[in-house]
């Protein structure tokens, strides 16, 4: 399917401010990698200004990814118990690596640029991150397996959340997995550590 014209901005925006920097971006730039003639104004018929474009980005790929963690999370759900809790966690944990890395230009324009708009680090953090901690949580909490750990999952679903967050950025930003442990690797050393939250059998009485 081909994208419109204000698609098309917003994608190529995006990119260059990952790639480049907001500002160290200019709208003739954002123009011509969207297939406008630079500095004729193009942008302009579909947006006020070059923030408005980031807004745009941050609203729309915000909006996209709540909707996207709900249906991840259904599917996850629909696996039920009949599938080894090994594997449900392992399909949890790629779930979260897939979109954050799906995600990868939002998430370098949000670290390295939105503390200067702090309106739009609401909307990522409400529309991206928040979601996917949330989406842990939930999850840990339907399994059966866990029902009677009786932990902190808000804060098992930080640690674990960020990980996966981590992992993806680590790789963004320094070119290697941390540790340099490939995505196998780390997914299997996730799923053990999950494991490690199963309630413990009672010792049998002496």
């Amino acid at each position: 399917m081909s994208r419109s014209t204000r698609e098309r901005i917003i994608d190529e925006a995006l990119r260059l401010f990952a790639e480049r920097g907001y500002a160290a971006t200019s709208v003739a730039e954002i123009e011509a990698a969207s297939g406008l003639s630079p500095g004729a104004g193009g942008l302009y018929r579909h947006f006020k200004s070059k923030y408005e474009v980031l807004a745009a980005a941050m609203t729309e790929h915000a909006t996209r990814t709540r909707l996207q963690i709900a249906e991840a999370l259904a599917e996850v759900h629909a696996v039920g118990p009949t599938v080894a809790v090994e594997e449900r966690l392992a399909q949890l944990c790629r779930s979260g690596l897939a979109k954050v890395r799906e995600e990868s230009e939002l998430t370098r324009v949000f670290f390295r640029d939105l503390s200067q708009f702090p309106e739009l680090v609401g909307v990522v953090r409400e529309g991206l991150l928040q979601p996917m901690f949330d989406s842990i949580t939930t999850w840990f909490q339907a399994q059966p397996e866990y029902r009677e750990a009786g932990l902190d999952w808000s804060g098992i679903g930080a640690v674990l959340g960020g990980a996966v967050v981590h992992y993806r950025l680590f790789e963004e930003t320094v070119g290697e997995p941390p540790g340099r442990a490939d995505r196998d690797r780390f997914v299997a050393s996730w799923v053990r550590l999950a494991l490690g939250l199963l309630p413990q059998p009672a010792a049998a009485a002496v």
